[in-house]
């Protein structure tokens, strides 16, 4: 049975979106290349502190970058990175319920955080969903 076009063309398309975001952050750590802001947001008051948690940062970016990978690569080979693509699916919905964990901050709901948020909680598992309702078809 032939593979859904759409369905290919969605997950490289959301691999290529996640390895831009986490390029940003993984090759220019907290302070990031800029690709999604405009100049700086923050200043530095611990330098040594700041370096290792600059380098946590760029490992989670390079975890993000690997995760992009995955869903480009599962674009191309669904059946080999299926069941992977549906638990990376769960996780960054799990994932994006973190964001909750900071209400206080006023930001969780504003038009700076919706957008991904909205394709964390409800476009990942949707796009979860259509993975394994697309291998039950191809069985």
């Amino acid at each position: 049975m032939t593979r859904p076009i759409y369905l290919n063309v969605t997950l490289i398309l959301l691999g290529l979106a996640i390895i831009f975001t986490g390029l940003n952050v993984g090759l220019g750590g907290i302070q990031t290349l800029g690709w999604q802001t405009s100049g700086p947001f923050f200043s530095v008051t611990n330098e040594p502190a700041f370096h290792v948690q600059d380098s946590h940062i760029r490992f989670i970016g390079g975890i993000w970058s690997s995760v992009g990978a995955v869903f480009v690569l599962g674009g191309f080979k669904q059946d080999t990175f299926r069941v992977t693509m549906i638990v990376l699916c769960a996780a960054i919905a799990v994932a994006g319920l973190f964001r909750l964990s900071n209400l206080s901050s006023g930001v969780v709901f504003s038009a700076a955080i919706i957008p991904s948020m909205t394709l964390e909680l409800i476009g990942f598992p949707l796009v979860g969903w259509w993975l394994l309702s697309s291998g039950k078809r191809s069985i």
